[in-house]
């Protein structure tokens, strides 16, 4: 029996020293995975059948270069916005949807731009929300959406298709995109990287709109501590008006649960809860599950809220509008939103070292729909009519 085991721990020995660092780095980012993606189940991944597939490819990679492409095919399987690398290269994809302008949809096997991010290079260079997209890089475009869709699906669902539409549109660092639209039959080419665009660094924007009405739009800043200051200061301005704007369109990036509760916390006079966590405790078999508070802070404004939100509402952008909604405050108005997974967690590689995210905890709306798939009760097809339905607040 002794013997057995000893050749049982030297055989084990020979893998571990047997294996690149590359095949030792996929194995710990393939469990890590496996024990803490929370939604592997919820989004019909066979995570078995995806090591599998890329377990015999590891062993060709011979540099780090080469294992960060191969991490970012595999982490196309997981297909979310939410899951991504903390490092990236010049040919890496920009991330989704902090680096996407545009939102493609496939209809009647044809692609059309049905949404497009106010001030970004998309809009700037004259594309618009009803252009027929024929050809991307000159290239057809079925072809390339292929690269992106998971190989492990032997059915792509809905979101695995809209995932790979997204990257793609969203481009690479290192190349300048060409869109080519199709105008009463003439093909018109068009170059968002190469428009000027002005970002603000402003963390949010205020302004009047009427006697009654005052708005606030938050410039991708929920993850800046600083933006509670700002934002106690632009309420205190406003709490005498009738009616306020929240503009939430502009949040793609996170941010952070204190943050949240802090703006939330200004329209409250008493607790109240405003979502739902789930969390697995796959070795027992077992769940966490807890509902979050927010608490009445400072001076309250009385008057109505509404919450404007969209394709570029991601992350804790999707957590106020589902909390501000939860707790019976705002009417909330807009598109879906980015549908970024859960709550996240870094973890880093033992052997490249190389960071990468991934969704931990399940998030739900008070009522139970889970974030991802919350609906605003005024739903509108684009960011132009969400603006515009800012005209009928009275």
């Amino acid at each position: 029996m002794k013997i057995i085991l000893t050749y049982l721990a030297l055989y084990i020995t020979y893998l571990s020293f047997g294996q690149t660092k590359y095949e030792k780095d996929f194995n710990e980012f393939w469990n890590d995975v496996n024990t803490h993606h929370a939604y592997l189940a919820q989004q019909g991944i066979d995570w078995e059948k995806v090591k599998e597939i890329y377990q015999p490819l590891v062993s060709q990679v011979t540099n780090d270069i080469e294992f960060i492409q191969f991490l970012e095919a595999v982490i196309n399987e997981l297909h979310n916005g939410h899951i991504s690398l903390n490092t990236n290269l010049e040919t890496s994809n920009r991330i989704i949807p902090g680096g996407q302008d545009l939102f493609v949809q496939k209809m009647n096997d044809k692609f059309f731009i049905t949404d497009i991010r106010k001030g970004f290079g998309a809009e700037v260079c004259g594309l618009k929300i009803g252009d027929e997209i024929v050809l991307f890089n000159g290239k057809a475009i079925p072809e390339q959406v292929e690269g992106f869709l998971p190989k492990s699906a032997v059915n792509h669902t809905l979101e695995m298709k809209q995932y790979a539409l997204n990257m793609l549109f969203a481009g690479t660092h290192d190349s300048k995109r060409t869109i080519t639209i199709n105008k009463n039959g003439n093909h018109i080419h068009y170059f968002p990287d190469s428009a000027h665009t002005s970002e603000t660094d402003n963390l949010i924007e205020t302004k009047i709109l009427n006697k009654t009405t005052a708005y606030i739009k938050i410039n991708n800043s929920l993850g800046n501590l600083k933006t509670i200051e700002v934002f106690d200061r632009a309420i205190d301005d406003f709490l005498e008006y009738k009616n306020l704007i929240i503009d939430l369109t502009e949040t793609p990036g996170g941010g952070n649960t204190t943050i949240a509760r802090c703006i939330m916390g200004r329209f409250i006079d008493k607790t109240a809860s405003y979502q739902q966590h789930e969390f697995d405790e796959k070795e027992f078999q077992t769940q966490r599950m807890w509902v979050e508070y927010v608490r009445p802070r400072k001076t309250q404004f009385k008057g109505k809220l509404f919450v404007l939100v969209g394709r570029w509402t991601g992350s804790m952008g999707e957590g106020i509008a589902i909390g501000f909604d939860g707790i019976n405050r705002a009417r909330v108005i807009g598109t879906e939103m980015a549908g970024l997974l859960g709550a996240i967690q870094n973890f880093s590689l033992s052997e490249t070292k190389i960071g990468f995210q991934i969704p931990t905890e399940r998030l739900y709306h008070i009522n139970g729909t889970p974030r991802e798939k919350y609906k605003p009760k005024v739903l509108t097809n684009n960011i132009e009519e969400t603006l515009k339905k800012i005209n009928e607040i009275k």
